[in-house]
């Protein structure tokens, strides 16, 4: 069978027995501000597993789009060195919420597995909880019993808590596990004649891990069972679809095949002739594969957090291309090959081939030109280790050359081995062990506001707020709930912060870049002004305020109103934030997709993928031609309707939305489609005018726009008009003729900056000649020790240059200070660096003044925080040099 067809297989087995087949989340969890990326099937359920929120369905099966590298599964350096291991990876999945428990389990894994799938009976193993005495829990004999229908006793085996209990964080929903084994035969894995079931090579391979919740661990530790136990299992595609195809490796598996078969035409080299470039091959696949995924959902290359682990992932990729002889970009080729061959179950990949292909294109390029300086650093360093008489390259050198340019340790083994250098492998270790556990601390999260437990129990109650905010500005409600410094409270006195849930609002949560509604709350004795308006997970509209007056309570009816006007100017920008987007695919190119977004009644702001600046004349037609669409004042149409039927249309969806199985498309005919839950003008015209005022780089490949649309427009160009005509008037000039004005200026500025350089130059060359005839004679050889007038070290450089201009054969060194910094220069001409080193001298003279620094053979610098002791340091290198010549 092929991979697909196991998949298919799967999904259509639990539809039969009444699951709904869920689609698979985006590999970035945008509701999980916990994980840096989506790495199992249940995370997408984690909500409805803990009780905060309900689904219309209580038995469900997924094929989920899972990442596991970076945080604590940052061990990149093992993928293609394993059978199994993968940082991108499908896991195909069933969930009970308190539906069917152990029995239904087990008989449904059993059953696909033989009778589905065709694996023999006598291969397979279950293992079961041992049971634990600190939880004060025995062995899980209720599993025992249901695998006691299928598999005999020896087959059905003990596991520790370690292998065999699994729990969703330190407290909350927790139970034992049941994994699937199969034994591969004595030929796979490690052939020792005592290998079982638990031991760490593949011969018996866990395929499928089935996780029975049925306890809630408590602050204390104690575990009380769950009223309704619930079901999630996790079985990877790759390693099922490898024991059915009786391939040795997931990498032999005909998931892989189409990117094996582009790097083979791409590289010339067959796979399965070479160890060692086998595993190339395996990671470029690999992560090929995962940054197709990745910058498919919404992650773009950076120096932080997702970005970040996506960054070495390409870099990763692109080394072993170099191991292959790809010194060209070729990554976007076989990202391709995934796209293509993946369509049929991710077609969203295809469809956004442009964006993706143009992402790692940009990056590979940036990684070539990386690559080649960071190959001039370290034959740079080699360089002076030898000039100082080093033998080994240090473990910190090693370590920004692999984390900063990508290098892996046996380039600059093989260059060090070439060179007779020794290199530093502990402390390089100790230096990836740090920072494996900075990344465990320190990546970012999806931002996402965490819920308290107030709103928490809300959902679990069932509680939702009902939005009717896009047909009127005022409704109204009963409250809901009051919370107060996340505790949920009965009444809220005048004076006090407060947060309010009612069952239906017309104020628009926060969601989607555009910022909360303002209002008030009036009760029947009480006033709340309302300043922001959160929209969190469960369908739970809160209004942020303060109650101004009178006393608010749980259960009162009251009036909701919107302010008007700060709504009115939000819906323009949001609409003008619509025809922005299509107008910069248009200007740009399709390549071009959101990267965030912020609609606010003043102004907004809009993040988008694109790889080079915005010159004027693009940014003016950016401009003009939003401002025509605003002219031809098209009608605005919005449509409820099912999610693939949407997308059928062609309608954009965002990365950072999160989408149900109904949604909401605003449609501009004949020029925007976007599945928008925002607010908008009726017409474009209603925007008035559109004006950018910025644009700028923020990350690489990610450039933002601000602009202003309406009357908040109307005062920009207003504001921009009067100091125009403030300028026009300090240069006695019409507002036409300011920037030729400007530009005379400039020039006239310029030159005489160029003339007072040629005077100070000429000044320095006659104060260098002046003291270059106090330089005195050591061993034969002109020597000028000398404190000299010098704003910073490029003078004292400008200095040495004129000395060497007039010395052709000498030692110089020179010292200045300014406020509480002094400064030293050595410079030795090229004939003598064999009898003095610039480098060496400096660092001995430079402790006197509390400092450090260093340089080549010819020329040296080095600073320090003790001027006064300035002239101690010439006397000292004085001193050095007379011994020395």
């Amino acid at each position: 069978m092929k991979a697909s067809e196991i998949r298919k297989a799967f999904l259509d087995f639990f539809a039969q027995r009444g699951h709904s087949v869920v689609k698979s989340s985006s590999v970035i969890p945008h509701d999980d501000p916990s994980l840096l990326f989506t790495n199992a099937g249940m995370v997408q359920f984690k909500r409805t597993f803990l009780g905060e929120e309900k689904r219309p369905y209580n038995r469900a099966a997924t094929s989920q789009k899972c990442m596991r590298a970076g945080g604590k599964h940052n061990d990149l350096e093992n993928v293609g060195r394993t059978a199994r291991h993968h940082t991108f990876f499908e896991m195909l999945g069933n969930f009970s919420f308190g539906d069917y428990f152990k029995e239904d389990a087990v008989e449904y894994a059993w059953r696909f597995l033989t009778e589905d799938m065709g694996l023999p009976r006598e291969k397979l193993y279950a293992t079961i909880h041992e049971g634990d005495s600190e939880m004060r829990l025995g062995p899980d004999e209720e599993a025992r019993g249901f695998w006691a229908r299928y598999l005999p006793a020896d087959r059905i085996l003990t596991f520790p808590t370690k292998d065999n209990f699994w729990s969703m964080g330190d407290t909350g929903p927790c139970g034992p596990c049941s994994e699937i084994l199969i034994d591969q035969g004595a030929h796979v894995g490690c052939g020792k004649p005592d290998c079982r079931p638990g031991c760490d090579c593949d011969r018996f391979l866990e395929l499928w891990n089935l996780v029975f919740m049925q306890f809630n661990r408590k602050e204390d530790g104690t575990m009380e069972p769950l009223p309704k136990p619930s079901i999630d299992t996790g079985m990877g595609l790759e390693r099922v679809a490898a024991v059915i195809q009786k391939v040795p490796s997931n990498y032999d598996t005909d998931l892989f095949a189409p990117m094996r078969a582009k790097i083979a035409e791409l590289s010339g080299y067959r796979y399965g002739t070479d160890p060692e470039k086998d595993v190339s091959v395996k990671v470029i696949a690999d992560h090929g594969r995962a940054a197709a995924f990745l910058i498919g959902d919404g992650a773009l290359p950076s120096n932080e957090g997702r970005g970040y682990v996506l960054r070495r992932v390409l870099r990763r990729a692109l080394r072993h291309g170099r191991f292959l002889g790809l010194d060209r970009p070729f990554l976007s080729e076989v990202a391709v090959a995934v796209m293509e061959s993946m369509q049929d179950a991710y077609p969203e990949l295809l469809e956004s081939r442009n964006f993706i292909t143009r992402v790692i294109l940009n990056e590979e390029e940036r990684f070539n030109e990386t690559l080649d300086n960071g190959l001039r650093l370290l034959q740079n360093e080699i360089r002076r280790l030898r000039d100082e008489g080093a033998g080994t390259i240090p473990g910190a050198l090693i370590f920004k050359l692999y984390d900063t340019y990508g290098f892996p340790i046996d380039i600059i083994t093989d260059m060090a081995r070439d060179l007779d250098f020794k290199v530093d492998e502990a402390g390089f270790a100790d230096l990836m062990e740090k920072q494996k556990e900075q990344s465990r601390m320190h990546w970012k999260g999806s931002g996402e506001r965490e819920v308290s437990e107030a709103y928490r129990q809300l959902s679990a109650e069932g509680v939702s707020t009902r939005f009717v905010g896009y047909d009127t500005l005022s409704a109204q409600s009963t409250i809901a709930a009051l919370v107060r410094d996340g505790q949920a409270v009965e009444e809220a006195p005048a004076g006090t912060d407060v947060e309010v849930v009612t069952s239906e609002t017309p104020f628009y949560g926060a969601a989607g870049g555009q910022v909360g509604d303002q209002g008030v709350i009036v009760g029947p004795s009480s006033r709340v002004i309302v300043s922001d308006t959160l929209k969190l997970p469960g369908d739970l509209i809160v209004h942020v305020g303060k109650v101004e007056s009178g006393r608010l309570r749980v259960g009162e009816t009251v009036r909701l109103e919107v302010d008007q006007a700060l709504r009115g100017d939000t819906a323009l920008h949001h609409t003008a934030t619509h025809l922005l987007h299509s107008v910069l695919r248009r200007v740009l190119g399709d390549h071009v997709k959101q990267a965030g977004s912020m609609v606010a009644p003043d102004r907004l702001r809009f993040d988008f993928t694109h790889f080079a600046a915005i010159s004027r004349d693009e940014l003016a037609e950016i401009e003009r031609l939003v401002n025509e669409q605003i002219r031809v004042n098209r009608d605005l149409q919005v449509r409820e309707m099912n999610l693939d039927e949407a997308l059928k249309t062609g309608a954009m969806a965002l990365f950072e939305e999160k989408y149900g199985d109904r949604v909401r498309m605003v449609e501009i005919p004949g020029f925007s489609r976007e599945l928008c839950g925002g607010t908008h003008t009726h017409r474009t015209g209603d925007i008035g005018l559109f004006v950018v005022t910025q644009e700028m780089s923020i990350a690489s490949g990610v450039r933002r726009i601000e602009a202003l649309a309406g009357r908040r427009a109307l005062d920009y160009l207003g504001r921009q008009q009067s100091v125009l005509h403030q300028a026009a008037g300090l240069l006695k000039a019409g507002p036409f003729e300011v920037a030729e004005r400007v530009e005379k200026l400039l020039a006239n500025q310029k030159q005489m900056e160029k003339e007072l350089e040629a005077l100070k130059s000429s000044l320095t060359s006659k104060r260098s000649a002046d003291l270059l005839e106090q330089a005195e004679e050591v061993g034969g050889v002109k020597v000028l020790v000398m404190r000299v007038e010098a704003d910073d070290p490029k003078a004292l450089r400008e200095m040495n240059d004129r000395f060497k201009e007039r010395l052709s054969s000498g030692v110089t060194v020179l010292g200045a200070h300014q406020g509480d910094k002094a400064f030293l220069l050595v410079g030795v001409t090229p004939d003598l660096t064999s009898r003095v080193h610039a480098g060496n001298l400096i660092k001995e003279i430079v402790k006197t003044i509390g400092g450090s620094g260093g340089g080549r053979p010819d020329m040296a610098q080095a600073g320090g925080n003790r001027p006064e002791k300035l002239q101690d340091a010439l006397d000292l290198a004085r001193k050095l040099l007379r011994e020395r010549l």
